[in-house]
């Protein structure tokens, strides 16, 4: 079938080309004890994957209690991964989101919510057009405490869908900070037509479920 010109520009401006492969040893990943990041001015940090980081960053940059968010690379086994190598699927890497909040104003608990709330939760190795391993949704623990936090709402999900809940949960090893330019790409980007038709409508959806949440309603 052929594809609609529309939805082929939209593919073709994303955030990267979907590499479509999976080459990571997962039983080796999830065997490992998880790195608890050091507390540092009474702000935790937390890290999370899932699809394109420049739609799942600007969310939680959007969320009340988050101070700071940094887009990277986590999940593999690959030193120093570029952008460029992430996208060939060979990296083990996942675009991941360092998120740097202040639990006495939002809890793992609700950015792990926030998370799920935010994504199609059963798409497997990636979101909307964003397709690869490099993709792929992932929650990182750092302790036992948050692994059950996440375990106890994959449960819950589990309960309300049919297909399996695609997101993986992996013991937390090591952040790579992403280019600079991909820092706030949404913010200085505004007119990219990937920003406007997949970021934005992603970021809108995520605003009209939790108002709660978000900093502009908060008082």
């Amino acid at each position: 079938m052929k594809i609609p010109f529309f939805i082929s520009f939209i593919i073709l401006a994303s955030c990267g080309n979907g590499s479509q492969k999976n080459t990571i040893d997962k039983s080796a990943l999830a065997n490992v004890e998880p790195v608890q990041v050091q507390v540092q001015n009474e702000l935790k940090k937390a890290y999370f994957a899932s699809g394109c980081f420049w739609c799942s960053g600007v969310i939680y940059e959007n969320v009340i209690g988050v101070k700071e968010v940094i887009y990277g690379y986590s999940g593999g086994h690959t030193e120093n991964p570029t952008y460029q190598q992430v996208g060939t699927g060979r990296t083990g890497h996942s675009e991941s989101v360092e998120v740097t909040y202040d639990p006495k104003e939002v809890s793992f608990k609700t950015l792990v919510d926030v998370y799920f709330g935010s994504q199609n939760v059963t798409q497997q190795n990636g979101q909307g057009p964003d397709r690869g391993s490099e993709y792929r949704s992932i929650l990182f623990y750092q302790n036992e405490t948050e692994k059950q936090i996440i375990e106890a709402k994959i449960a819950e999900l589990d309960a309300q869908y049919r297909e399996p809940i695609a997101a993986e949960v992996l013991p937390f090893q090591k952040f790579w900070r992403a280019e600079e330019y991909h820092q706030d790409y949404e913010k200085k980007n505004p007119n990219n037509p990937y920003i406007q038709n997949v970021s934005v409508p992603r970021l809108n959806k995520f605003k009209e479920k939790f108002p709660e949440l978000l900093k502009e309603n908060k008082e």
